[in-house]
């Protein structure tokens, strides 16, 4: 069984997120990034597919990135985890493009690896946070998705999967290959090993072009981006708040403070 899991380098939340005054695009050069948090559950799941020993024949697990030179640490914090090999999707013209085009090109990136069984993603990027690219992937590899899932069971065939809504569960079943992105319910991911940090200096990553995938340059990046950011606009700064004394008409005070800003 081979499995890709689509891994992401995102910016630290943690960090003073900024974007670039350019072209209002994530800016990824001047704050640390790391692997997407959401997308360890994705790759925390393809791992216990390993460990049960699904498939006789072997599991094989592929950590698949699209992005900047810095994105190849995402691969290789998948790869200490316990991926067995990385991909990188490395272009220049791929700057700035939208859900669509990283699907498309993501797309390419799995038909070249080859016969694909599993797809596993995470619910959503915690940069973009549209979980929308795995229905899309979906639909340019003509593959069954199944998204937000909670609980994944894998057979030599086909998936299931429960998906936990706020009355009720779910369960879908999908024949294999399918595209499977799972919410941070499903697992906890492992933390990567020493042991598991020096054997994944020696795991091979390849890197491929657009060329290499045989998508056009002019169908992806910002100029071909159906979405674009306009303007960026700084939060402002807290204001202090007022301080009300209750004479018998706090509670008219507050409904019509509340009124005022369309609250109620």
């Amino acid at each position: 069984m081979k499995i890709v899991v689509l891994v992401k380098h995102v910016p630290d939340a943690t960090a003073d997120r900024t974007f670039d005054p350019s072209d209002n695009t994530t800016d990824r050069t001047g704050v640390d990034g790391l692997l997407s948090e959401l997308d360890e559950y994705a790759v925390e799941e393809a791992l216990k597919i390993v460990d049960a020993g699904h498939d006789s024949g072997g599991v094989e697990v592929i950590a698949m990135t699209m992005g900047p030179d810095g994105a190849s640490d995402a691969v290789k914090k998948a790869l200490q985890m316990g991926a067995d090999s990385g991909v990188h999707v490395l272009d220049d013209a791929l700057h700035g493009s939208d859900a669509l085009a990283t699907a498309r090109v993501l797309a390419a990136a799995v038909g070249t690896v080859g016969e694909v069984d599993l797809v596993l993603t995470g619910m959503a990027s915690t940069d973009g946070s549209m979980s929308v690219v795995p229905a899309m992937l979906a639909e340019y590899l003509d593959l069954p998705h199944v998204g937000f899932v909670g609980e994944l069971t894998v057979s030599e065939s086909s998936v299931t999967c429960r998906r936990d809504g706020d009355v009720a569960s779910q369960t879908v079943e999908a024949a294999l290959p399918a595209i499977v992105s799972v919410t941070d319910q499903i697992n906890e991911p492992r933390y990567p090993s020493f042991k598991g940090i020096m054997a994944a200096k020696k795991k091979p990553v390849q890197t491929w072009s657009l060329a290499d995938l045989g998508v056009d340059a002019g169908a992806v990046g910002l100029d071909a981006a159906l979405s674009v950011v306009r303007e960026v606009v700084k939060r402002p700064e807290r204001s202090q708040g007022e301080v009300v004394t209750d004479e018998g008409d706090g509670g008219v005070r507050l409904a019509e403070f509340l009124a005022a800003r369309k609250f109620v």
